[in-house]
This record gives structure tokens, sequence and C-alpha cells, in this order.
């Protein structure tokens, strides 16, 4: 758990996952798939972007027009969950394993593609 700072009584932005039509949550599918230790370290890092909204490089990176991922490192392995910000809620749109230095273009087009689904159904 996130202690807030101090006079913090709740986060900066909200966190919710997305939803996709069907009525699915692909990024809290592809957690509940993990091991318990990578599902606590990317939730507290989900949760210290919860608190501390904005937040930067290391934990968190941006790909331009609101679309950012927060970066998680366990046991030798990289995470990256993908997220945007829209009227102060954080939607988490895309987890993935990172296999390679760079991020794969079919990962960020998944979160482009529920980015706009978000955007549009404000």
């Amino acid at each position: 758990m996130i202690k807030p700072a101090k006079g913090e009584e709740q986060p900066t932005i909200a966190c919710r996952f997305y939803m996709s039509a069907s009525g699915s949550e692909p990024v809290r599918g592809w957690l509940k798939g993990q091991s318990p230790i990578v599902r606590r370290a990317i939730g507290v890092d989900i949760g210290r972007v919860e608190w501390r909204w904005p937040v930067g490089l290391p934990l968190v990176d941006g790909f331009g027009r609101g679309l950012f991922e927060v970066r998680t490192k366990v046991q030798g392995n990289i995470y990256r969950v993908f997220f945007c910000v829209e009227d102060g809620v954080m939607w988490l749109l895309h987890g993935f394993t990172k296999k390679s230095q760079k991020t794969p273009p079919g990962e960020i087009e998944i979160a482009r593609k529920r980015q706009k689904e978000v955007e549009e159904n404000k």
C-alpha cells in the first residue's frame, strides 16, 4: 500500500480498468495471469502513479498524445502497463511483458485503440 503524503487523504487520480464492449477487462485478466510477486510489484507502481500524478521517468514514460506507461521490473523481467488519463481517471489500457529493447508497435497499437475508445466514451 502506498502511504499518502502528509495532508493527502485520497489519490491524485482515480484508477480504473479499461472494459471492452464485451465486458472483459484485459489488464485485469493479464494481471491475474502473473505471479503474486509480479502482481504486487505492478500494483505498487500503479499506486505510486495514482497518489503522485504527474510522475515521470523512471516510473512513467510518455508515448505522446496522452498515452503513458507504468514501468515495472521484477526478477529480471520487464512489465509495462499502458494508461491514459481522462477526466481525473487513470485508465489501465494494456499490459504486457517486454521482451525487446524497443516497445513493439503492436503493443502500442492495442493501447492507442483502447485509448481512443475511452476518449470517445467520456
